[in-house]
């Protein structure tokens, strides 16, 4: 079988079946994270979440608030999963994607018809080969869907567009007749020398969160247009903003009302260091 094989496992998550599965247990107990595992019990109706790819002993607990939303609500028949690029790639992937946790479907339908109707949306197997951002949603989606992961699939889509094209994407995925959820996957600011961004130098911890809540504020009205102006005006160092307004645009069609913040806090609060520090933020739109 043609496998898109993880890279990233024994760096940002454990490449172990059983440490990776206590690694996202301890962050849903974790003190940053919700403090207790999902119910099982899917009542919820969710548009989708935003989610951090950080690794998990920074960014877990954050992504487990995410993923407990995914968890408590209605089991769609793909998530789409908008991945942030790196490495100035974009495109879609139609393997099939293997984690320590096992073998997940991608929906090679839904990836065809987009490459059908869109001239500009293609495969790009080298805009998936080195990039993590999909990658470490993954075991946390593996984990959340474990009642039903026969039926789990994804199209990851990694976000590199312009913004007339990304709304071509939109209008034609608001159209699909698949039932589907989006996961955004992207960090928030980030801050320091080893980043080329540092617009204040003192109260750096209250001035990296004060930046990153004006963002959040524009994410949970769906105001694509003013997060877009606050990415311009600010110079912000937010990797997955074209991600984050693809999503703010397709979700709104789909009849989503508002995004809500569930968790937010900083790599420099792990380790107490924000000389170089990046922002973690978890939403659910809904």
């Amino acid at each position: 079988m043609d496998l898109r094989k993880p890279i990233f496992d024994g760096q940002f998550y454990s490449a172990d079946f059983q440490e990776l599965d206590e690694q996202i247990k301890n962050s849903f107990f974790d003190k940053n994270g919700p403090g207790d595992l999902p119910i099982t019990k899917r009542s919820k109706k969710i548009f989708g979440i935003v989610s951090p790819h950080a690794g998990y002993s920074f960014s877990g607990p954050c992504m487990a608030w995410a993923y407990k939303e995914i968890a408590e609500s209605e089991f769609p028949e793909t998530y789409i999963i908008l991945g942030t690029s790196h490495s100035g790639f974009n495109g879609t992937l139609l393997k099939n994607y293997q984690t320590p946790f096992g073998t997940l479907k991608t929906d090679k339908y839904l990836g065809q018809q987009l490459i059908k109707e869109l001239p500009f949306f293609q495969e790009n197997e080298l805009a998936h080969r080195t990039e993590h951002s999909i990658e470490v949603q993954l075991p946390f989606l593996q984990f959340v869907s474990r009642e039903n992961l026969k039926n789990l699939q994804i199209l990851p889509i990694i976000i590199n567009y312009k913004l007339d094209q990304i709304q071509e994407l939109v209008e034609v995925l608001s159209k699909t007749d698949r039932k589907i959820s989006i996961i955004v996957s992207s960090d928030f600011t980030h801050f320091g020398p080893n980043y080329g961004f540092t617009p204040f130098k003192f109260n750096i911890k209250d001035s990296l969160y004060n930046l990153d809540k004006q963002a959040i504020s524009f994410i949970e009205k769906l105001d694509d247009k003013g997060f877009l102006e606050f990415i311009q005006n600010k110079k912000a160092t937010i990797c997955g903003w074209k991600s984050i307004v693809t999503a703010i645009k397709l979700v709104k069609i789909l009849g989503c009302k508002k995004a809500r913040l569930l968790q937010y806090y900083t790599s420099g609060d792990i380790v107490n260091d924000y000389e170089n520090a990046v922002g973690y933020g978890s939403l659910v739109f809904e």
